[in-house]
């Protein structure tokens, strides 16, 4: 409603004075305000803020009557009345000095400011003023307190008296009431004789005058309040009759609000309470209680003292409250608190330091609220006057505070919009973010300063009316627009603004007139005539439809009351404006669809239908009168109308369902009456039904019914009158926003799927519930409310000198103000729940359930129930949270929601929400099913508190084999860890280890991390020194503690046991690519096993079967026959020397192996034999964590990326450095080898090797069908090698492998396999594969020689290492392979050899392995 803004200013007097202020007080209209020293008077003008003139009082007189008290001024400011202590009032008349003025502003030469304009030197200068004493009133008694009322001065002394004198007629018109002889009662209804007891020795010590109760508010010395009226015109003791308040007994001072008579009465508790007239008994009623609460400021609550001063602002909507110890706290007229300076940075320094509050004489308001002029007691007291030392003009304590408000509290038509619009003394403050980049491509850099506060938000609305979210939401600054400074000029103070519903343009109007301003273009648009600005006054506010400004006036020419249209787009001028007079003078204006609805103050209610008409260049607009509704049967005073607003709510929503035309139609008119909510309805039930026959505009015409109250104590209402049938629950909706007691919703009840509604069920049900923001506009479609909210910035730091410590910004924080909104569905649909309407909430939610924050509305629903009711004291006869739990089962965020709420909800209160929602297993295995791993992972959390460990064990492993299943590797991972923790964080026995495995050195993911196993990198040794990675040595390091604890090694055993367990099932189902990544992803030591598991599971089965589910996996295309397969130049191995020599002579196989790799890889040196694997280091698993979201399927991608072609000859890394890349996002293929542009090849070449790259498959299938073809032959799984070789048609790899075969006594059930395998593939291949045929022809010889190995091997030999000079090296390896083979073919000689050593070194490892596992630990390093 109301912010403070930056920092307060203090006031320089111009004139040096020994004496301090004491009181501060504005003229009716708020142009001047009357400083009072103790013997001297001050005249001060506004804006700019200067001394116009001042009275001192001569020093014999100032000893007769003593120090100056109080002051106030007649209505028309053209008196000032002044109390002193010794009983005297001095009446000063104040004449004007015609068209002399003491300032005149300067401007430069060529200026475009006319000095030629009306009314400009009293706009623009200070007027020049006088003071003389008319009269000297001597009442014999001390005064307490002075009231101006209407025509007479009201006059409270100390000896109980009440005086009425005249401004004018002074001496004959005193009249002096004993308080005594006025009767006193609890209400107007009692009989009055004579006057109550206790009320003898009384007087008032406050009081102040309330026009629209006509009477007094009154606070007597003794505590009590009360208020008196007279009960006729004349003012007399017999006339006169007070009622009185029972509650309150230590009342210190008061003040009345006219708009929404309420009079509020300070306590010396601290607390203010509120009354009003109950206007039926005449009784004093109360309303609400202003005070801090112990939550929100737990050190001074009940330490502020007694309360000094309360002052209402001008427009009625806040009241500023000050206490005895000091401090400031603003309200808004229902009692939400807005701003206190005893908490936060206005208490506390930077250092932590508490500050003196600011304690306060005397306070007044400015002009429409902008300011605040306060005397400050405390630091007045002490400031000396000496300190002129510079000749500086003496300081003394009068601070302006400033304040921006909520454009609603003028112009509350703005509360059917969606934007929040805060003005302040110069400029306005806008939440629709940047027009120009929302809605238009135009402009796109101009404001850059506000770009980065304008990015779109994730979700955006749609419809044209509502405004995108993101531009609302997106972020939390203000786009400030200045007003125009030469309107201002003329113009100020401004008091209305408005905005347009697309949030694109705004305008305002000042004293005269009215500007606007487009955010598209950033332009303003005034007047081109001064004249017209200047004779247009603007009386009920403004609205903006379409592209029109509405307004209602009042013509200062022709004094006539006028209704005007101004079309935006052309200039700004009476010959463009649609003009219609109006009777009488408008109080409030307000527009709905295309309805005009004026109320005005004669208490009538006027509807008039505006069209848009396109004549000429310049469309217009014409109205039309459609109804008058009289209202002054209802309304006491027209100043108390609030708002008025049209709306399509109404009580019967049957209608909607037989007519849905209707939904939009203006259905009901809605008042505010001073904070009572009244509805008027159209009447429905006359013969007006027959609407087809009779002319449309007939419907417009139906009268009202009689009004009907809805709420009390209601400070703005929010509607739309847009139509959405998915949300119509919020749509067709009333929100009340309600001061202290938060907000209420007036929602419509719909029976469900059209069924007839429940006769006891009524229409619609007013729902209140609590938010921590001010709201200042509602969200309709997005559930959601819009505010502001004042924050501080310390900047006390700076100054750190002690003279410094006088200033306003080491005194005061600077206050800023940012835009905050918050969701209210949670509260509804509780409050819906609460009153057993889950159908209506259900309906509701759904029709909401595709809100981004949807999810977290049923998060804090249960939270809060959950909360309250867990923690209450008492016991709860009929607890909410089974209903919200079985509420929120009806959406699929169920489990979810449960989840995330336990997790942010202390241990303590889970056993009260799972007993609602039930058991975590059973919704942990609700989450498995329904394939929700993430939420089962938080449920186990949830398990391993609530649970004994064999439990939460139990459900891990469960978690893990599903997430292993559908290759959740990220899951994995914290899953191996889970499981690692509750095994070294237990004591109890370790599970059962199935007894058909073999225990396991270490488990897969250890593995990578601690290897030392040193090799010989020579690849003459390599046939001798093959250490296959099962002999492992123990490391000393982390992962040699973790065989201090039987639990611990069994632990890794169990997960071990799963790993194998799932590469198991992924090579029994072929799925090698799943395979490929399993491994990859959580470090599982591939090699290893698969040597162990060389006869059982890594057997190829069926190799026909095999090659198609490779084909398929690796979208790899069968072969088809080339046309010109006979002649090829590839076949023949003439292409060997073309190629494969000059890259080798090219590019050296040291400079390839140390090459830096382009996906950021650091250029580690790395090992030349794929025997690599065992000497790795600690990076590969740091690259596979590092590069976690990246690594969905491409295992090994970018090492050849430089290497397109290149000779079998040529080894690269081992298979260990693939593993590292595996963690890599791919690389950029688009590489190729840069000398591939000095080869020489011919056309017919180049075509055979076009064709060649098209029977390949995607380059990313081929890196890992090469990668585990390595992996495969260093395991020694010979079978899928075949296979490998088979899908890649490479005759080499095939060579390699029969080449094994022939030099090593391989398992005569290994070569069987093979030749069943290949003899079936050559079978398939002839019916099903043609493609397949020449190839299998090139491998022919190799074939017949298995063929051979395989008849002769009569039994099984234990592997024995084989010397390399007896293998016999390979003829030259075809042509086409070494173009296409990439790095990973390895020399076919060492791979010959290492397969064998392989072997051999295996067995001796398991045995040593198996001995060394029983003994519990042991060290063996293997080189």
């Amino acid at each position: 409603m109301y912010f403070l803004s930056g920092w307060p200013k203090r006031l320089l007097c111009p004139l040096e004075s020994l004496e301090r202020p004491l009181h501060i007080q504005t003229d009716p209209q708020r142009a001047f305000f009357a400083v009072l020293f103790p013997s001297q008077l001050s005249i001060w003008y506004c804006r700019p803020s200067v001394l116009i003139v001042s009275y001192k009082e001569l020093s014999k007189a100032a000893s007769q009557f003593g120090p100056y008290k109080q002051a106030e001024w007649r209505p028309d400011s053209t008196m000032i009345a002044v109390s002193t202590a010794n009983g005297y009032i001095l009446f000063f008349e104040i004449p004007s000095a015609r068209d002399k003025y003491l300032y005149e502003p300067i401007y430069p030469k060529g200026s475009p400011h006319l000095k030629g304009t009306p009314h400009y030197k009293e706009e623009q200068c200070a007027p020049s003023l006088n003071l003389e004493m008319k009269k000297v009133l001597d009442l014999q008694a001390s005064i307490t307190s002075l009231q101006s009322m209407l025509e007479d001065l009201l006059v409270a002394t100390a000896d109980g008296f009440l005086h009425l004198i005249h401004w004018d007629g002074m001496t004959n018109g005193r009249k002096a009431i004993n308080l005594c002889t006025v009767p006193f009662s609890v209400d107007l209804q009692s009989s009055r004789a004579g006057s109550l007891t206790g009320f003898e020795d009384v007087y008032i010590r406050d009081m102040e005058y309330c026009a629209t109760l006509d009477g007094f508010a009154v606070v007597f010395n003794d505590g009590r309040v009360g208020f008196i009226t007279p009960m006729s015109s004349r003012f007399t003791a017999e006339q006169l009759h007070g009622v009185w308040a029972q509650d309150v007994v230590d009342g210190t001072c008061v003040a009345v609000n006219n708009k929404y008579r309420l009079m509020a009465f300070g306590c010396a508790n601290g607390s203010v309470q509120v009354y009003t007239i109950d206007t039926t008994t005449g009784a004093m009623q109360f309303s609400h209680k202003l005070e801090l609460t112990p939550k929100q400021y737990p050190d001074i609550w009940n330490k502020t003292g007694p309360v000094k001063l309360i002052r209402w602002s001008p427009d009625s909507c806040v009241v500023m409250v000050t206490w005895e110890c000091g401090g400031l706290s603003l309200w808004s007229v229902f009692g939400a608190q807005l701003i206190c300076t005893l908490g936060g940075d206005f208490a506390y320094q930077s250092d932590g330091a508490k500050k003196d509050p600011l304690k306060i004489r005397s306070m007044t308001w400015g002009s429409e609220g902008y300011h605040l002029w306060v005397i400050d007691g405390s630091s007045s007291s002490n400031m000396k006057p000496e300190r002129n030392a510079n000749n500086e003009a003496q300081q003394f304590g009068i601070l302006q505070f400033q304040f921006i408000k909520s454009a609603l509290t003028v112009n509350p038509c703005m509360s059917n919009q969606e934007q929040v619009l805060l003005q302040g003394e110069d400029r306005l403050y806008l939440n629709c973010g940047d027009a120009a980049q929302t809605q238009s491509p135009r402009n796109t850099l101009a404001h850059s300063e506000h770009n980065h506060t304008r990015e779109r938000g994730p979700f955006s609305d749609g419809s044209l009316d509502s405004q995108g979210l993101s531009t609302l939401l997106g972020h939390r600054h203000w786009h400030v627009v200045q007003i125009h400074s030469t309107y201002l000029e003329s113009n100020w103070p401004i008091r209305f603004s408005a905005i347009d519903k697309l949030g694109q343009n705004v305008a305002v109007v000042g004293k005269f007139g009215f500007a606007h301003y487009s955010l598209l273009t950033k332009k303003w648009k005034l007047f081109g005539n001064i004249t017209q600005e200047q004779t247009m006054m603007v009386t009920g506010g403004l609205a903006w439809w379409n592209d029109f400004i509405v307004l209602a006036c009042y013509n200062l020419n022709d004094h006539q009351e006028e209704l005007r249209i101004y079309l935006r787009t052309s200039n700004l001028d009476n010959a463009f404006a649609h003009i219609t007079k109006v009777q009488a003078n408008t109080l409030l204006l307000s527009v709905f669809r295309d309805i005009v609805i004026l109320f005005r103050a004669d208490c009538s209610i006027c509807l008039y239908s505006i069209e848009r008409r396109s004549e000429g260049l310049n469309p217009t607009a014409s109205i039309q009168i459609l109804q008058e509704v009289s209202m002054s049967r209802y309304i006491p005073h027209p100043f108390l109308v609030v708002s008025v607003t049209l709306t399509s709510v109404r009580t019967e929503t049957g209608i909607t369902l037989k007519m849905p035309q209707q939904a939009c139609e203006a259905e009901s008119i809605m008042l505010n009456l001073a904070g009572q909510l009244i509805m008027l309805q159209r009447d429905r039930s006359g013969p007006q039904i027959r609407d087809k026959d009779n002319n449309p505009n007939q419907r417009k015409h139906l009268p009202f019914c009689a009004p009907v109250v809805l709420a009390q104590s209601v400070e703005n209402v929010w509607t739309t009158c847009r139509i959405n049938k998915q949300k119509r629950h919020l749509l067709e909706a009333l929100w009340l926003s309600c001061g202290g007691a938060g907000m209420k919703v007036w929602l419509p009840l719909f029976p469900r799927d059209h069924r007839k509604p429940h006769s006891f069920l009524s229409r619609r049900i007013m729902l209140p519930f609590h938010i921590n923001i001010y709201p200042l506009a509602v969200l309709f479609e997005d559930a959601l409310v819009l505010g502001a909210v004042n924050d501080t910035v310390l900047y006390d730091c700076l100054y750190t000198q002690t003279s410094a410590r006088e200033h306003l910004e080491v005194l005061f924080p600077f206050s800023i103000v940012e835009r905050t909104s918050q969701i209210y569905l949670h509260h509804i649909l509780r409050q819906l729940l609460v009153r057993n309407l889950g159908e209506q909430a259900l309906l509701l939610a759904h029709s909401c359930a595709t809100l981004p924050y949807f999810p977290h509305v049923l998060e804090l629903m249960l939270h809060e129930v959950l909360e309250e009711e867990a923690t209450s004291r008492e016991p709860i006869p009929d607890p909410l949270l089974p209903t919200v739990a079985k509420f929120i089962t009806e959406f699929p965020l169920f489990l979810q929601t449960v989840v995330h709420c336990a997790r942010k909800t202390e241990y303590a209160l889970w056993n009260y929400l799972f007993a609602a929602v039930g058991n975590p297993k059973d919704l942990f295995e609700e989450c498995l099913m329904a394939q929700d791993l993430d939420t089962a992972a938080s449920y186990l959390i949830i398990l391993q508190n609530m649970e004994v460990p064999a439990v939460s064990r139990q459900h891990a492993t469960l978690l893990f084999n599903t997430a292993l299943e559908q290759g959740k590797w990220d899951l994995c991972r914290h899953m191996i860890r889970f499981l690692k923790a509750i095994g070294s964080g237990e004591t109890e026995t370790p599970p059962a280890t199935p007894t058909t495995q073999e225990p396991s050195s270490s488990s897969g993911f250890e593995f990578f991390r601690h290897r030392s196993i040193s090799l010989s990198q020579s690849a003459e040794n390599l046939h001798s020194k093959f250490n296959l990675t099962k002999t492992l040595s123990m490391p000393s390091g982390p992962s040699g503690k973790r065989w201090s604890k039987d639990s611990d090694c069994a632990e890794n055993m169990y997960i071990d046991m799963m790993l194998w367990r799932h590469a198991r099932r992924l090579l029994e189902e072929i799925k090698l690519k799943d395979l490929g990544c399993f491994a990859a992803q959580l470090g599982f030591e591939l090699i290893g096993w698969l040597c162990k598991e060389r006869a059982r599971a890594a057997r190829v089965e069926d190799f026909v079967c095999a090659l198609k589910k490779l084909h398929k996996d690796f979208l790899w295309p069968f072969p088809v026959i080339p046309a010109s397969s006979i002649n090829s130049p590839f076949k023949n191995g003439k292409y060997k020397t073309a190629v494969g020599e000059q890259l080798l002579k090219s590019q050296s196989t040291d400079t390839f192996v140390n090459m830096e790799m382009d996906t950021g890889i650091s250029n580690t040196p790395r090992s030349r034999s794929w025997l690599g694997t065992i000497s790795s280091s600690q990076r590969e698993i740091d690259t596979v964590s590092s590069h976690g979201p990246h690594m969905q399927d491409a295992f090994l991608s970018p090492l050849l990326s430089k290497v397109f072609l290149i000779g079998d000859e040529c080894s690269i890394g081992s298979a260990t450095d693939l593993t590292e890349t595996s963690s890599m996002v791919d690389g950029d293929w688009t590489m190729v080898d840069e000398n591939f542009s000095s080869l020489s090849l011919t056309q017919s070449e180049l075509e055979q090797l076009s064709l060649e790259l098209a029977s390949k498959g995607p380059h990313k299938s081929q890196v890992q069908l090469r990668y585990l073809l390595h992996i495969f032959m260093e395991a020694g799984c010979l079978d899928w090698c075949v296979v490998i070789g088979l899908i890649l048609r490479e005759s080499s790899v095939i060579n390699q492998v029969f080449s094994i075969m022939q030099s090593s006594d391989i398992d005569g059930e290994i070569c069987q396999n093979i030749k069943t395998g290949l003899d079936a593939v050559d079978k398939w291949a002839s019916t099903d594969c043609p493609g397949y045929k020449p190839f299998l022809s090139i491998i022919k010889p190799q074939i017949q020689k298995l063929n051979e190995i395989v008849e002769e091997q009569v039994q099984p030999e234990a592997f024995q290492p084989v010397n390399p000079s007896k293998v016999p090296e390979q003829a030259n390896p075809r042509a086409e392979e070494s173009r296409t083979s990439s790095s990973h073919g390895a020399n076919p000689q060492s791979d010959a050899g290492s397969s064998n050593a392989s072997r051999h070194e295996e067995d001796k490892a398991k045995t040593e392995d198996e001995d060394s596992f029983q003994e519990g630990s042991y060290d063996c390093v293997v080189s």
